[in-house]
């Protein structure tokens, strides 16, 4: 029998021992009325003497992190979801048989109810003198490394609530998730745009060149795919008259796992009538400023040991441009397709067979440019071939009105003027549907209800999406999106060799 489960018999032992003499089970009946760490903030500066004078009772309630066993007294420390504090149990303040019980059945781990008055102790910590006290639930499992913390990275990812439990800087990361989806919230709703919810199964999957998750629903007999994007949804809304709309919620793509992928992510896309390109690569500006004041007090910030600094305006440079200053390659190079392909050899890439010479330039940019680059930096002037939604430019024939947003090396967003004509928007739709009958799975489908849509006309209009997970990676120093992602997709754990 291992350690674990060895004393989880133990404590398994102590919950039926409470049950056989009728003490009170997972009870519902304790009320607390402060936390931790408002405590600690109200009296954390308050000396000895000043706490005598207080003579308002404190309850709180949380999980066992510590137990120290002095015989006649106990100490532990409390946690809830504000802090920790520590508390002293006396047996001549409890009584023996109250006092018995508790040192009998109470394990770290378990959640405690406690009401009591403030203290100092000898040593200068502040304490809660506990009065009563009432076991709450029994854990019947031990706290990992005997409470000092979880380290090992696969079990924190997989076990997050025990992660949340142990290492207290994990909870300040998704507090501040939450922070900043709700600032950007307030970003857009403080500028006129209505948020909206479009559906997560789509008949077609379509919005954005990705692998879809497949699902059937079984009342219509009618396969069904989980969204790769919203986009087309959106546009449909500024069909209908709605002139700004944006809608925060997850995409799922069937694609792989790494530091800045996850099947299931979160993104914000947002749309705005009679906008460009040009003024969301403004917009976008506007928000990070919005956020990193409130949120940072600075437009500079630490990432992985390197200072991103957003002031603005960011740098704004052509892909070809990019591939040329980054690559060495010459402008003729990108658009000869040997050229392009020797180039890829000699760095190692193999590039798919049947690509175009704009498809091997996208591609050389995400191998050997994307993690170059650091500050934020929009690249412009993407091939139209790999941007089927995206509006023709009207000065560069075979370019689009696009941008893409690289921060610390990796994509954070996405934008484009809108395409709004049908007749075009159909022509694309074909030769994607082209390059899905010769096996790319990623190529958009002929959606003929959009496209019927659009032919009741669509106002001329931006749109892009941000990525909240690896916004969220920067805001936090966040090395992996994991570390963002409460429950990250994860392989399958090895089954333990069984015995021999």
């Amino acid at each position: 029998m291992s350690g674990d489960q060895s004393l989880r018999e133990v404590r398994l032992k102590k919950l039926n021992e409470m049950r056989q003499q009728a003490a009170p089970v997972f009870p519902n009946d304790f009320r607390r009325d402060s936390f931790a760490g408002d405590l600690l903030e109200r009296f954390g500066g308050s000396s000895a003497e000043e706490l005598e004078q207080v003579q308002e009772p404190f309850s709180l309630a949380g999980r066992v992190m510590t137990v120290r066993d002095f015989g006649k007294s106990l100490f532990l420390h409390l946690q809830d979801e504000t802090g920790l504090l520590q508390l002293y149990f006396q047996r001549q303040k409890l009584g023996d048989t109250a006092f018995r019980q508790l040192k009998r059945y109470l394990d770290a781990g378990d959640i405690l109810g406690a009401q009591g008055r403030l203290f100092r102790t000898r040593t200068g910590e502040l304490t809660l003198n506990v009065d009563r006290c009432q076991l709450l639930t029994k854990a019947l499992r031990p706290l990992p490394e005997k409470f000092h913390g979880l380290r090992d990275v696969e079990t924190r990812y997989r076990k997050r609530y025990l992660d949340l439990i142990v290492n207290p800087a994990v909870k300040e990361s998704f507090r501040r998730r939450g922070e900043i989806i709700r600032r950007i919230r307030s970003f857009f709703d403080g500028r006129g745009f209505l948020e909206v919810e479009t559906p997560m199964m789509h008949p077609m999957a379509g919005g954005a060149a990705a692998r879809p998750f497949e699902t059937h629903h079984n009342a219509l007999d009618l396969t069904l795919f989980l969204r790769i994007a919203p986009e087309l949804y959106l546009k449909r809304l500024l069909v209908g008259g709605l002139g700004k709309v944006y809608e925060l919620n997850k995409q799922f793509r069937n694609e792989g796992l790494s530091t800045t992928h996850n099947p299931e992510f979160t993104m914000i896309e947002f749309y705005e009538t009679y906008a460009s390109y040009r003024d969301f690569m403004t917009l976008t500006e506007e928000l990070f400023q919005e956020l990193l004041g409130a949120l940072c007090g600075s437009v500079k910030i630490p990432y992985q040991g390197t200072e991103i600094d957003f002031s603005p305006p960011w740098r704004r440079i052509p892909l070809e441009q990019a591939l040329r200053e980054q690559c060495g390659l010459s402008g003729s190079a990108l658009t000869d397709r040997e050229a392009l392909r020797r180039f890829a050899r000699e760095q190692g890439i193999e590039l798919a067979e049947g690509l175009t010479e704009a498809e091997m330039a996208v591609e050389l940019f995400e191998q050997k440019v994307e993690s170059r680059l650091i500050q934020p930096t929009f690249v412009t002037d993407y091939p139209e071939e790999v941007s089927p939604l995206a509006r023709s430019s009207d000065d560069r024939p075979g370019f689009v009105d696009r941008f893409e947003l690289y921060v610390a090396g990796r994509e954070l967003a996405n934008g484009f003027s809108e395409l709004n004509d049908p007749l075009e928007q159909r022509s694309r739709f074909e030769r994607q549907t082209e390059k899905r009958r010769l096996g790319d799975e990623s190529a958009h489908q002929l959606d003929e209800d959009f496209l019927e849509a659009l032919e009741f006309g669509m106002p001329p209009a931006a749109g892009e999406g941000i990525g909240i997970d690896r916004l969220v990676m920067l805001l936090t120093d966040s090395a992996s999106i994991r570390d963002v992602i409460l429950f990250p997709q994860m392989r399958p754990e090895r089954a333990a060799p069984g015995p021999e």
